[in-house]
């Protein structure tokens, strides 16, 4: 289906959604997905990843913040589970955060992962399953693994809405799709 020059449609369990293409470098568009203002389309995501996840059988979800929240507390809900947030900002009631650095290609500024260290504690040898919205380039994806080592948990699965990108990168994320990047005088296809 022909797709119009500014949006790119996508299909999650039977919700559609047009996404706006966004410039995130001279000549170079991402269909963009915000999970933090579309309920309907977060729900049916997160029961789309739950069902993708139940095998593996996450004792915790992770996240980083902010637009793969609502995802992962709908995720944690249907897989009876918990969940946990990394933060990009220091915030003062954090004792002795485990830091991990990164860069998003969402960001124009390097990022910085926390966790409070009495909810890494809570991590230590527990089967962790890591959720974003979308992995694109794998530097956010990186950080919470990095985090997660530190830690000293077990990662036992990765997750997105959507992978993007060079697709074969990504064969060991559990996704319910795949986004294109759109370069200049490209179909995207």
């Amino acid at each position: 289906m022909p797709q119009p020059s500014e949006t790119y449609r996508v299909e999650v369990e039977g919700v559609v959604r047009d996404l706006p293409l966004l410039e995130v470098a001279p000549g170079i568009r991402i269909a963009f997905l915000d999970c933090l203002v579309d309920a309907k389309f977060t729900q049916a995501a997160a029961r789309g990843l739950a069902r993708k996840l139940a095998p593996f059988q996450p004792e915790v979800l992770i996240t980083p913040e902010a637009k793969s929240i609502p995802l992962t507390y709908a995720m944690a809900i249907d897989l009876g589970c918990e969940f946990m947030t990394l933060r990009k900002t220091l915030k003062p009631y954090m004792n002795n955060p485990v830091v991990v650095r990164t860069r998003s290609i969402t960001s124009a500024e390097p990022q910085t992962l926390y966790l409070d260290r009495r909810y890494a504690e809570q991590l230590v040898g527990r089967r962790v399953a890591l959720v974003d919205d979308v992995i694109s380039t794998g530097s956010t994806l990186n950080a919470m693994i990095e985090m997660m080592d530190q830690i000293g948990a077990v990662v036992v699965a990765k997750a997105a809405i959507f992978t993007e990108g060079d697709q074969a990168q990504w064969q060991d994320i559990l996704a319910l799709g795949h986004l294109p990047v759109f370069i200049s005088g490209d179909s995207g296809a």
